[in-house]
């Protein structure tokens, strides 16, 4: 395999050359909506990042993401990586951070992902985000991606809730809330990935766990970003400071934790 398809590996290129045509496309897409170009060291990172997400075989699971880092404003950093573009619900330039992302504050700013909660099959999906920083922890329920509507199917992510404050839960495609056990939220990527119909993986703080939990029918309602819609009560805001989304089929998430970690860790060293 070559060396730049291996974690924390350094590629050394004197000047960026594309490549993925995958990352060039997206780099170009962020530098228009920069206006000025990225640093060299960066567009290597995010090409690093696409090629590597392609020889671990997760890249074509994904089906919406943003890179919520690298760029250099907010509309930049909001030019989906894959899928549809996010809607961005109050966010302003103070918000954002290149080398460590976009943060929430916990009342009024999230993201529409406009993807829908029913279009990645009900046995096949996965959906993640990648904390630099994780919120404050309360018994105020806070999401950090999610759809969840009372009584139905769902994905969420809830960052902390009235029975577990501070520790990450999961639905994944049902209505069962599950504690990651002692699983307090940290840095690092926070997901779930189902293959079938008898549970899915969560993962949080670098550990992958299992979960025995029957799925059904997921229902229609959009994923958000920093919260999860709920028909009947509004959005449970999270505070958190995340760099990176995915939301699309099933994928191995220690494979993507390890590839959104280092690209990360490349935009700290890159950008000045």
């Amino acid at each position: 395999m070559s060396p730049i398809y291996t974690p924390g590996k350094v590629v050394l290129r004197k000047t960026w050359q594309p490549m993925d045509a995958d990352a060039a496309a997206y780099i170009t897409a962020v530098e228009t909506a920069d206006g000025q170009a990225l640093e060299e060291k960066t567009k290597i990172a995010i090409d690093n990042f696409v090629l590597g997400c392609k020889a671990d075989g997760i890249w074509s699971a994904i089906k919406a993401s943003c890179i919520l880092a690298g760029a250099r404003t907010l509309g930049g950093c909001l030019v989906p990586l894959v899928g549809t573009a996010p809607t961005n619900n109050n966010f302003v330039s103070g918000d954002y951070n290149r080398k460590t992302g976009l943060v929430g504050n916990g009342s009024t700013k999230y993201l529409n992902s406009n993807r829908n909660n029913n279009v990645d099959p009900q046995n096949n999906c996965h959906f993640s985000v990648y904390a630099t920083s994780v919120g404050s922890t309360t018994a105020t329920t806070k999401a950090m991606l999610g759809a969840e509507i009372s009584g139905t199917n769902e994905k969420v992510i809830f960052a902390a809730s009235s029975i577990n404050s501070g520790n990450v839960s999961f639905r994944c495609q049902d209505t069962s809330t599950l504690s990651f056990g002692v699983g307090v939220r940290a840095n690092g990527l926070v997901g779930a990935s189902r293959s079938n119909s008898a549970g899915y993986q969560i993962r949080n703080n670098k550990t992958s766990v299992s979960i025995t939990q029957i799925s059904s029918i997921p229902s229609s309602q959009s994923l958000t970003v920093f919260s999860s819609f709920n028909g009947s009560s509004g959005l449970y805001h999270d505070d958190s400071r995340l760099a990176f989304y995915s939301i699309g089929e099933s994928l191995d998430l220690a494979r993507l934790d390890a590839r959104v970690t280092d690209l990360i860790n490349a935009f700290g060293a890159a950008i000045p």
